[in-house]
């Protein structure tokens, strides 16, 4: 299913709802089996949006939090201005973007997510590489190293944790903003949550919906968090 068809879909109704009251309940197996299918396309379309957001963020993030830490008149800028994209209201942002890349795929709503994930991935691994201590800067040069070599091999390694960190803030607040996606037909597992409130306040639906989001943003989270200790075993002995 492409990530058109799938927002076609998901804006009609997905099962005839009841009326409010006992026979319109919160949570429904019956609800969850008859639209399997849909439910997981939604997950689905959901993580890979994220993900392709939070990577395309890190590989736009890095570089300038690295071009900050070598020229230091250029850290506030740079923060000012992924702040300043950071405040820009999701529906508004959307709207811009609208007549430039059109509003019926999801490229609108992944250049917004990208936009929205620099400012912490930035600040955050920005923090990362100011930590790294004097003396082993001095070190490494002292080994040698040059300017890249220093960075690859010592300061980018050393400022993981800090890295991680923003990566994991920037993926949980990324599977929140997917949803405003909705407004245009693209946002997976918002689509469902706008839905349920569309047809006629269908309780199911959306509590589903709600609760899959949640999920997804803690799984993406523990995956996250378990790739930052592995790739930093030093913080784990220290902790020891």
């Amino acid at each position: 299913m492409s990530f058109l068809s799938w927002g076609l879909a998901a804006a009609s109704p997905l099962a005839a709802p009841a009326d409010d009251g006992p026979g319109n309940p919160w949570f429904s197996w019956q609800y969850v089996r008859d639209n399997a299918e849909t439910l997981a396309a939604a997950v689905q379309f959901h993580a890979g949006l994220t993900a392709r957001a939070v990577i395309l963020a890190l590989v736009v993030a890095l570089p300038l939090a690295v071009l900050a830490y070598w020229i230091k008149p250029l850290t506030g800028p740079i923060l000012a201005l992924s702040g300043v994209l950071y405040t820009i209201p999701s529906l508004a942002l959307l709207a811009l973007l609208a007549p430039a890349v059109g509003t019926t795929t999801d490229t609108s709503v992944l250049i917004a997510l990208v936009l929205y994930a620099l400012l912490v991935l930035v600040r955050n691994s920005l923090t990362g590489l100011a930590q790294v201590p004097d003396e082993v800067r001095d070190a490494a040069t002292g080994m040698g190293y040059g300017r890249f070599g220093r960075l690859l091999r010592v300061e980018l390694p050393l400022a993981l944790p800090g890295i991680i960190t923003g990566l994991r803030l920037a993926t949980v607040s990324t599977v929140a903003l997917v949803t405003v996606g909705s407004l245009i037909g693209q946002g997976g597992l918002g689509d469902l949550i706008l839905g349920g409130f569309r047809n006629n306040f269908f309780k199911a639906e959306i509590l589903t919906g709600s609760v899959l989001c949640l999920a997804l943003a803690l799984v993406l989270d523990l995956l996250i968090a378990g790739l930052g200790r592995l790739l930093t075993p030093w913080t784990r002995r220290a902790t020891s």
